[in-house]
């Protein structure tokens, strides 16, 4: 009789393991549909795919060293040897675009991951313990969204000083507050359905109902949230770094490359061109691949 029971007890376990297989390969190929039907979505896709690879490849790609001055060829038009023309130092303005994408989409991607593990740590915190410690993580977070972040991210890194390390920490220390926010109340939303309450019935630790049960319900509209975010880190880390807070010259980054340039805006506007238009397509791209994402995840799609 136990022999027959366990029998049944394991083959119920495998049909539901085969039936969530099912439902997540189907929901997935659901997404990915959607996603692909979206033009907008799969446009901005190909942007950020193409940025990628060019910033994962920008040193075999780039045809000289960004930071190798040709004095004699300073502010030259585009030629065969220099294909987007030079600086006013004679640097190549395409190897430099190349390898600054290395520096601008790298330091946007950590500083993503980073806002969003603290985000994501305390909000989840926060809106699962609630009481105390709900009262007291929200109200640090209500401080620091009291403030416009980009402005609360410069008094920071200009206060620990100047450099890219500086940048993201200034970037990171103020950008988990609106991840926080939105992670605490996805929770507060989940922590209440039945099967919560029948994992804590059954005596489930709170540690793996939140790894196993709150996570996984908050995790789509995180990823959605990490993907609209890319674009405002890259105007943000730019943006320091045009106000001269970043990436210090020779090294080639987008902001840095837009303040260098002002300063030939009428003999060589290309100067903040290029680098502008780099910036606006991968912000642009972020923003459609985030909206898609963000309709393609959404459960109320038909």
């Amino acid at each position: 009789m136990n022999l027959h029971s366990e029998i049944l007890e394991n083959a119920r376990a495998l049909r539901s393991t085969k039936l969530r297989a099912a439902l997540y390969l189907e929901r997935r190929g659901t997404i990915f549909s959607n996603l692909i039907r979206d033009r907008a979505a799969l446009f901005g896709f190909i942007i950020v795919l193409i940025f990628i690879t060019l910033a994962v490849f920008a040193p075999l790609i780039a045809p000289h060293d960004p930071a190798v001055q040709h004095l004699n060829e300073r502010l030259v038009s585009p030629s065969l040897t220099f294909p987007l023309g030079t600086d006013h130092l004679g640097r190549c303005l395409l190897s430099r675009l190349l390898v600054g994408a290395q520096i601008s989409l790298g330091s946007a991607i950590i500083a993503s991951v980073m806002a969003l593990g603290i985000g994501v740590s305390v909000g989840v915190i926060s809106g699962y313990l609630g009481g105390w410690v709900d009262t007291f993580l929200m109200r640090i977070v209500d401080l620091i969204l009291a403030f416009p972040l980009l402005v609360l991210a410069l008094a920071i890194t200009g206060t620990i000083g100047i450099g890219l390390t500086s940048v993201l920490i200034g970037i990171v220390s103020v950008w988990w507050a609106s991840h926080a926010r939105i992670v605490r109340s996805l929770v507060l939303s989940v922590r209440e359905r039945p099967f919560i309450e029948a994992a804590r019935a059954t005596g489930v630790s709170p540690f793996k109902i939140i790894t196993r049960h709150v996570l996984p319900n908050v995790i789509s509209p995180v990823v959605v949230l990490a993907t609209l975010e890319m674009g405002n880190l890259i105007l943000a880390i730019a943006g320091l770094s045009f106000l001269n807070l970043g990436v210090q010259s020779p090294t080639p980054e987008w902001g840095a490359m837009l303040n260098e340039g002002r300063l030939f805006l009428r003999r060589a506007p290309q100067l903040m061109i290029y680098p502008g238009l780099m910036i606006s397509l991968t912000v642009l791209g972020f923003n459609l691949l985030g909206d898609g994402l963000r309709d393609a995840l959404d459960p109320r799609q038909k």
